[in-house]
């Protein structure tokens, strides 16, 4: 009978621990509006890019917000503190994304919106900061964990913040193969950062240097090129417009 009894309590205890494990996957299943949610707004879906992308307010720029004030910089003037980002607002209400990064979900939300947002773009690629920079370490730790949560997508992240990816490949940590980090240069007419990184600059008087993007024939848009994306180009030039 004690026999009896003890094969039915474990019976009940291992439904009940099925359906406890099946609820929690429930849970932590996610759709795209509670994905909207952690994120602070769906990916960017700009007219250039061949791929959606993910942003951050230029506001929130470390090295960017200095370099906006400097004549001859890259960044002075930042089309992203104007035109159609500054008829909708959207620095001031972009800014809130910077918070949300320190959302636990915040790496499972992005890999759910890079697989599942839609189908209007090459979703064999993605841009990371359309606006924006890298925060910190742990922000570059996140994005490298959604890239390797997405493999079969290469990634693209231009940024200015060299020292945070020094600093992270310093503490020992690798960059994954299908991510492609560039350091921008500052400043226009200049040559490519010093580092073993891929990189990227701006030519207006002088020639361009290493490949020239030339999304400029191509009414400013990329087309059917995913050179930004190829680690095999060293440095690629971007005309100033």
């Amino acid at each position: 009978m004690l026999t009896q009894i003890n094969i039915y309590n474990k019976f009940i205890s291992a439904l009940r621990e099925r359906n406890n494990s099946k609820q929690t996957k429930e849970r932590e299943k996610l759709n795209k509006i509670q994905a909207k949610e952690i994120l602070g707004s769906y990916l960017s879906c700009t007219s250039k890019m061949p791929c959606y992308s993910y942003n951050l307010s230029a506001l929130d720029c470390i090295k960017g917000s200095k370099l906006v004030n400097v004549k001859g910089s890259v960044c002075y003037g930042c089309y992203a503190l104007n035109g159609n980002y500054k008829r909708y607002n959207l620095p001031l209400k972009l800014q809130h994304k910077t918070k949300n990064i320190s959302n636990n979900d915040w790496c499972k939300a992005l890999a759910y919106l890079i697989n599942n947002q839609g189908n209007k773009k090459d979703k064999n690629f993605f841009r990371w900061h359309d606006s924006g920079d890298l925060q910190s370490v742990e922000h570059l730790k996140k994005i490298i964990e959604v890239c390797k949560m997405t493999p079969n997508v290469k990634h693209w992240l231009p940024t200015r913040e060299y020292g945070i990816v020094n600093k992270y490949i310093k503490q020992g940590d690798k960059i994954p193969k299908n991510l492609v980090i560039r350091f921008s240069a500052h400043m226009i007419d200049t040559k490519p950062p010093k580092t073993f990184f891929n990189t990227s600059t701006v030519h207006k008087d002088k020639s361009f240097i290493g490949v020239e993007c030339v999304s400029y024939k191509n009414k400013n848009e990329c087309g059917s090129c995913r050179m930004c994306w190829d680690g095999s180009i060293k440095n690629i030039s971007y005309k100033y417009h």
